[in-house]
Parts: structure tokens; sequence; C-alpha cells
């Protein structure tokens, strides 16, 4: 098999539309690629970032119908930033809700980092719709990864970490998050946007082995900085709607189903132990851990591995771990 090492080039959706998933949220969606393809589901993470026009270049436009869409509170969707009715329960309700108005019977669920979490949690509900599973940055939402991601990398970017917790006063998780939300949720625009831009700078100087300056000035000044720390953050303080362990005690679940996971072998926002955990809860998925990696999907060895393993999955239905080796 040939192996594509770059992205498919941009495409636009050949459609797109709202739907309305309560009184509340109306979700944005979109198709692009071919409609008689392989329906391919891509789950973005957060919780409460957005689906970006580069994850259909993950994809051949003319084997895949690829699917993304916008959670409750993110991006396109309404109201953005919002909290309230916003569950991992209810994702997976909406996920289903956008299935069945599509009418696709199966498709290949893709995430990454927060996006991992939610197709594990979608396909232990729904495994007779998912076709298999293309997995980056494993989080499986315990208590360690949390505390993990709010103290942690303090060993590794020390500055980044100061920065984040300056106005807080406080090292503990549960410290952190309560301040962080007290500012967040402040009637005052300015305490919530500040308190916002601490946040987004923070987990932007966690995702990438080699951080992009200009390019996380760029996002932090983005007016999606307060929803994305909004839901982020309420996710956090509710364990992200898990029980402990759920993900692996339901593995079983899914485990007869192809699954690719890629790992960046440094990445400091959902460390390896995490994706070396469900391998060993589902030995036949393929492992790759990708060298010199942090934690985002644009890392030039991720992305190779994920344009490898969507490559075969769309001719085999299925994933060689060898095939997806350096």
């Amino acid at each position: 098999m040939s192996v594509r090492t770059t992205l498919f080039p941009p495409l636009e959706p050949y459609r797109s539309g709202t739907i309305a998933v309560d009184e509340l949220h109306t979700l944005y969606w979109e198709e692009s690629g071919n409609p008689r393809g392989v329906p391919v589901l891509f789950l973005h993470g957060g919780p409460g970032a957005q689906a970006s026009p580069v994850n259909r270049q993950l994809f051949d436009p003319d084997a895949y119908r690829i699917v993304l869409f916008d959670q409750r509170g993110a991006g396109r969707s309404t109201p953005m930033g919002e909290c309230l009715n916003n569950t991992t329960q209810l994702l997976i309700a909406d996920i289903e809700r956008l299935r069945k108005s599509l009418e696709i019977d199966q498709w290949l669920v893709c995430g990454g980092s927060w996006g991992s979490t939610l197709a594990l949690a979608y396909g232990e509900a729904h495994p007779l719709h998912c076709a298999g599973f293309l997995l980056r940055g494993i989080l499986l939402g315990t208590d360690e990864e949390i505390d993990w991601f709010l103290n942690g990398p303090r060993l590794f970017v020390p500055e980044a970490h100061a920065d984040f917790v300056r106005d807080i006063g406080h090292d503990s998780t549960s410290d952190i998050l309560r301040a962080y939300l007290e500012e967040l949720f402040a009637d005052d625009p300015t305490r919530c946007k500040q308190a916002a831009q601490r946040w987004y700078r923070y987990a932007e100087s966690c995702a990438s082995l080699r951080p992009d300056l200009g390019a996380i000035d760029a996002a932090v000044s983005s007016p999606l900085s307060v929803g994305v720390a909004r839901v982020h953050a309420h996710f956090l303080a509710h364990q992200l709607f898990l029980e402990p362990d759920q993900l692996l005690r339901n593995i079983g679940r899914i485990r007869h189903l192809p699954a690719a996971i890629v790992q960046g072998r440094y990445d400091l926002i959902c460390p390896p132990a995490a994706a070396f955990r469900l391998k060993q809860a589902w030995p036949d998925a393929a492992l790759h851990i990708a060298a010199d990696s942090g934690h985002a999907s644009t890392e030039p060895a991720i992305q190779r591995a994920l344009l490898i393993a969507a490559e075969q999955f769309k001719t085999d239905r299925a994933f060689d771990a060898d095939g997806l080796r350096e």
C-alpha cells in the first residue's frame, strides 16, 4: 500500500445545516467528500472546541462521506459556551439523532483527546452503529487524568502553569476548578474574558511539542475562547460525566470492532499511559506511539499515522498495526 503522508486538499461541504436537539441547543453539522462513500464521523476535542476544515482533510474525499458537527455549546452550535443541558450522555443522544437524520447505518468514529472519550462512550452505548474507531490522544476521563491536566504539566512547562494559576492562589484540582468556574461564569465580562484567555493559553501551550507562540496568541484572542474555557471547565468539574473507569469496564461492548490508537509520546495533555491502558483492555486494537510528538493532531508524526490508518480502513475495513509504523 502506498503511504500518504500529506493531508488531502482542502474541500468544502456539499451540504450543511443545523439540528435542534432541545429547546435550548441547536447544533451545526456538515457533510463533505463522497455522498456514497464510507461514512466517517469526526468528533472534535475540548470539550468545547469545534470542528475545523482541516479535519476533513484526513480522509480521502473520493472514498469517504465525511460528517463533522459542533457539539453542544461549541463553535457554530448555539448558544455558544452554554453549559446548561450539556453532558456526555446528551452528546451521545445528539450523535444518534444526527446519525438517524442522515440515514447512516454504521460509521467509522474518529476523535482525538476529548473526542476519543466521546467516541468510546458513544460506541459503548451504540456498538451496532459503529464500523470501527480511529482514536488519538486517549483521554479515559479518570480523576488522575483530570488532575494531571491541571497540575502535571507544571513539571515541563512551569512558566505556562505559573501563569495559569497566577490569580488562583491554590494548586489542588478542586481549588483550581472552583476558582476558574467562578471567574468564567462571573457577571463581569472582563473577569470572564481574562480567565478564559489564561485557561486557553495554558491548554494551547501544552498541546504541541514545539508550540507556535504566534498561533497561540491568535487562538487566545479568538471570541471562541470564552465558550471553549467554560465548557471545558464544566466537563472537568463533573469528571466528564463518566463513572470511574467506565470506558474500560465497558470496553467488551466494542472490543470486537477494529480500532486504531494514535498517541504522541510526549503528550502533556493526555499522557501515553491512558493509551497503553486502552490497548491492554483492547488487545486487537492497533496502537501507534508517534515519536517526537506532543498532543496536537497537527504534529507531523501523528498526522502521518492518522492518514495511514484512514487509508487502511477505507479499503480493508480494518487496521493493520504493522502498517501504522513509521
